[in-house]
C-alpha cells in the first residue's frame, strides 16, 4: 500500500505510527516461513457401509499408530492424519481426494477399500504426483492396465485370493463351480480370475450370476446356485455381502446338501460376524493373522487395547504401508510423490505384517497363508479363529510379472 492508502486506512494516524506499524508487520512471521506445513496422510475408506469392518475407522487408527511410532514428525515437519468416508461412491471419493490434493496438501492416501473407488483415486493421484497406499481394494487392474508410478498395492488382490483358494478346492475334488458375483469392478475382476484358474486346472464354470452391491437378501441367488448342482459355490464378493451370503446359505441347507461354499475375500471380521458354528471349516487365503508369531501378537495387543477387537489384514497393512511411506519421505528428503515412490521401491519392507519387496508394477510381494476356520471346540479364546494350513510363498501368491499389462514393467 502507498502512503495515501496507508493514511486513509489508519484513519489519521501519524506518519511515524504508520511507519512503525509497517515495520512490525514486516517483522511478523509469515505462514510457511516460521513453521513448515505438515506432512498430511489421508485415510479414505468406507466408514459406514458394507466394508466398514474390513477397513473403516480402525484403518484410520492403524495409520495414526504408524505416525505415533514413527515419532510424529519427518524432515522437521509434523505428520498429520486426515480421514473421510467415500461411501463406496467413486465420484464422492474423487471429490474428497481432489480437495485433499489441491487445497489440503495431502501427499499420500491409504485404505481405499472398494476397487471402483481405488481406480478413480489412483488415476487422480497419478495426475497430481501423489502416493496411493492401496490396502483395502482388490482388483488387479491397479497393478496392470491402471498401474501408477506412485501407486502401491499392499495387502491382497483378486489374483492372490482366487489362485490359492481355487487351486486348493480343485485339488480336493471341487470340479464344477457356480459363481455369485458382486456387480462392480472388484467382483467382476475376481470372477474373471476364478474362471481362468478353474478352467486352466481342469474345472468347469457351470453358472454365474451378478448381484447388486450391499444387498441384504441373497435368497434368489442362492436358489439358482443350489439348483445348478455345482459342487462349489464361489462367492466373488466381500464385506457384509459375504457375511450375509454365508449365513443365508447355511439357512438354506446348502452345505448339508453336499455343496461346498468358498469365499475369496473372507476376513477375520467376517468369521467373527458369522460365529465359529457357522464359519467352521471354511478354507481361504489370508495375508495376516494376529496370532501368527510374537511380532504380530505384540502389535495386535496394542491395537486391540485401543480398538476393542483384533486387527485384520487391512488394519495391519495400513499401518505397514504408512510406516513405509514415512520411511520413504525420510530417505528421499522430500515429500515429492515420484521421488518418494522411487525411495519406497528401493527399500525392502520388513515389519510384523510383511517381509518383502515392491515390484515395478507397485505390488508388494509378501507371503500369504492358507487358513481354515476352527471348530468352536478348537478355539481357546476371543478371536482365536484360524488354523494355518500352510505358508504360501510371495512368488506363488502374486500374479506372475510375465503376465503383467503394466506400462511400467519392461518385457
Amino acid at each position: 500500500m502507498n502512503r495515501e492508502v496507508n493514511e486513509r486506512a489508519a484513519g489519521g494516524l501519524s506518519r511515524r505510527a504508520i511507519i512503525a506499524a509497517g515495520a512490525l508487520a514486516a517483522a511478523a512471521p509469515r505462514p510457511g516461513r516460521a513453521q513448515q506445513r505438515p506432512i498430511r496422510v489421508g485415510v479414505l475408506g468406507d466408514q459406514s457401509g458394507l466394508y466398514r469392518e474390513l477397513g473403516g475407522p480402525t484403518a484410520v487408527l492403524s495409520a495414526r499408530m504408524a505416525v505415533e511410532d514413527f515419532g510424529g514428525s519427518v524432515l522437521g515437519r509434523k505428520i498429520e492424519v486426515v480421514d473421510a468416508d467415500h461411501q463406496n461412491k467413486p465420484d464422492i471419493a474423487s471429490a474428497i481426494a481432489r480437495e485433499w490434493f489441491d487445497r489440503q496438501d495431502v501427499t499420500a492416501v491409504a485404505d481405499l477399500t472398494n476397487s471402483a473407488v481405488a481406480l478413480a483415486v489412483q488415476q487422480l493421484a497419478r495426475e497430481r504426483g501423489k502416493i496411493t497406499l492401496l490396502t483395502g481394494p482388490a482388483t488387479t487392474k491397479l497393478t496392470n492396465e491402471e498401474c501408477s508410478p506412485t501407486g502401491f498395492h499392499w495387502v491382497f488382490d483378486t489374483y492372490s485370493q482366487a489362485a490359492g483358494t481355487a487351486k486348493s478346492v480343485l485339488a480336493e475334488g471341487g470340479k464344477t463351480w457356480f459363481l455369485l458375483v458382486a456387480d462392480y469392478a472388484f467382483g467382476q475382476q475376481m470372477a474373471a480370475d476364478v474362471r481362468n484358474l478353474v478352467t486352466a486346472n481342469g474345472g468347469q464354470i457351470v453358472g454365474e450370476i451378478k448381484h447388486p452391491l450391499s444387498i441384504g437378501d441373497f435368497s434368489s441367488f442362492l436358489v439358482q446356485a443350489q439348483a445348478s448342482k455345482a459342487q462349489v459355490i464361489g462367492l466373488c464378493n466381500g464385506g457384509d455381502d459375504t457375511t450375509n451370503a454365508v449365513k443365508q446359505a447355511a439357512e438354506f441347507g446348502i452345505l448339508r446338501g453336499g455343496q461346498k461354499l468358498t469365499g475369496f475375500v473372507v476376513t477375520i471380521t467376517i468369521v467373527h460376524a458369522l460365529g465359529l458354528e457357522t464359519a467352521q471349516g471354511l478354507v481361504f487365503r489370508e495375508s495376516f493373522y494376529w496370532d501368527l508369531d510374537d511380532a504380530t501378537r505384540a502389535w495386535s495387543k496394542r491395537f486391540w487395547a485401543r480398538a476393542g477387537r483384533a486387527p485384520g489384514m487391512v488394519q495391519a497393512g495400513t499401518y505397514s504401508s504408512v510406516m513405509h511411506y514415512l520411511k520413504g519421505v525420510q530417505a528421499a528428503g522430500t515429500d515429492d510423490g515420484p521421488t518418494v515412490a522411487a525411495a519406497m521401491r528401493a527399500m525392502p519392507v520388513d515389519d510384523f505384517f510383511a517381509k518383502g519387496t515392491i515390484r515395478p508394477d507397485g505390488r508388494l510381494l509378501h507371503d500369504f497363508f492358507l487358513v481354515e476356520v476352527k471348530a468352536p471346540s478348537e478355539s481357546t479364546g476371543p478371536w482365536d479363529y484360524y488354523k494355518i494350513r500352510r505358508r504360501i510363498p510371495a512368488e506363488e501368491a502374486a500374479q506372475p510379472l510375465s503376465l503383467s499389462r503394466c506400462a511400467l514393467v519392461k518385457t
